[in-house]
């Protein structure tokens, strides 16, 4: 009967490695909406702490025993223990060829956060290792699944504009998303590849999906022209602190991030300090930041389009702009997410504030215009949960038994992955070298 599953035992068990703030997203999908189909089997991380505070949560919300955890250095005995079919992998990004490589061999298929990898050198491990092995990647861009994102690939697929000849894609971050990337490790470019990795992985496979295309040739541009401690000094301003937390000197920094004031912040970094030796709150205008704020690229893809694409990681507003160009007209995208400071003082502002500004700036917009007919408006479906309503959508096609059909092909696979990342890592040899990539000389793949 409709409504009513025989199901009497979970069809797919999980174990996931890497217990940061990412992880709960996978683990609440298993522990409620999909706990029918699906068992969580072990957690594996460097820190005890983070595990023990997951468990702890596990405990309360799906009232079961204590979840087997096993420090990174055991994930192997994880894997022979708990008999995981799928290894979900939230850990930082210049690892996760370490861990979807080993599952891979040890006979499990794995589901990794964005992006894949962090280098070509990665990448080929894992595309090795997926050919010796015969085990499947998913890659979760969870942007795909927004109803805005899909829109703009439905009006394509429909031919709304002809032949797609040409991109222009602007993302900017306002300073407290923005600024957060330079707290956290993804400021060190050996562990997150820079946000021409770590971000726009996100928005160069809404443009590879939407134009269905893979990059062939990038040049690039880069620098850090806003965050660190020379740029600081240029404007004339002065940090004594290394980190926010317990800083009295940092009290009315508007960039202070206090991991003691919010209880899932110390519970997973700032108790867990002791046995992860990370901090999560270091000095925005610090020393050692080796990614880039300030990023600028050119491609062209396989098919022939161009694409124009830049990200800046300190802007009063955050959200993006892109137009897609083709022999019979455009489309253009505005999307707003949140405009001016959401801290003031060091303090957060009331929801009702930062509401207010977005019904007089923000707003999500799609418009057509047809080469020689009158230009209209598209509806933009309001989504529901994280990002844009996508997470939501993206977990029921990851963790359903049998999801409905997706005629917009948004499950991503090592090769989406690998597409995604190769022009971000393109682009930061570019700016190495002041000259441009070939991306098939990094790692040849797909066929468009």
């Amino acid at each position: 009967m409709e409504g009513i599953y025989l199901v009497t035992s979970p069809q797919r068990r999980y174990a996931l490695v890497g217990t940061g703030g990412r992880a709960g997203m996978y683990i609440h999908a298993i522990l409620d909406d999909y706990a029918q189909w699906n068992e969580l089997v072990g957690l594996c991380d460097l820190s005890q702490t983070r595990m023990d505070w997951y468990t702890q949560q596990i405990q309360q919300r799906a009232g079961r025993g204590p979840l087997p955890t096993f420090h990174a250095h055991d994930f192997d005995r994880m894997i022979a223990e708990t008999m995981p079919d799928v290894v979900i992998v939230t850990t930082m990004d210049a690892t996760h060829h370490q861990y979807i490589c080993r599952a891979m061999e040890l006979g499990c298929d794995a589901i990794t956060e964005k992006p894949m990898t962090t280098d070509d050198t990665k990448a080929r491990q894992i595309f090795e290792t997926i050919d010796r092995t015969g085990r499947s990647l998913r890659v979760t861009f969870n942007y795909r699944y927004t109803p805005l994102a899909t829109r703009v690939r439905e009006l394509v697929m429909r031919g709304a504009v002809g032949r797609p000849r040409h991109v222009d894609f602007s993302w900017v971050l306002d300073t407290r998303h923005g600024a957060d990337y330079f707290r956290r490790w993804h400021r060190e470019k050996d562990k997150s590849g820079g946000l021409l990795v770590h971000k726009a992985t996100h928005h160069f496979d809404l443009i590879n999906w939407w134009v269905d295309s893979i990059p062939q040739t990038v040049y690039a541009q880069g620098d850090l022209l806003f965050y660190g401690r020379q740029n600081a000094a240029a404007r004339g301003e002065f940090y004594s602190y290394d980190r926010y937390t317990g800083e009295e000197a940092a009290a009315d920094d508007p960039f202070a991030l206090r991991l003691d004031a919010n209880e899932t912040l110390q519970s997973l970094y700032l108790n867990a300090e002791a046995d992860s030796g990370y901090l999560r709150d270091r000095n925005v205008f610090g020393d050692n930041i080796t990614a880039e704020d300030t990023m600028s690229v050119t491609a062209r893809y396989r098919n022939g389009i161009i694409l124009s694409y830049s990200l800046l990681a300190y802007c009063p507003w955050e959200g993006y702009r892109a137009a897609i160009t083709g022999d019979r007209g455009r489309i253009e995208v505005e999307v707003v997410e949140a405009v001016g400071s959401a801290f003031v003082g060091g303090q957060e502002e009331s929801l009702g504030e930062a509401e207010d500004r977005l019904l007089d700036f923000g707003g999500k917009h799609i418009w057509v215009f047809p080469m020689h007919g009158a230009p209209y408006n598209v509806e933009v479906p309001e989504g529901v949960g994280g990002h844009g309503g996508g997470d939501r959508v993206m977990l029921e096609q990851l963790f359903h038994p049998d999801p409905p059909d997706d005629p917009f092909q948004r499950a991503a696979s090592h090769i989406d992955g690998a597409a995604s990342i190769l022009l971000g890592i393109a682009a930061n040899k570019s700016i190495a070298t002041g000259q441009a990539i070939a991306v098939d000389d990094l790692l040849k793949v797909g066929n468009v």
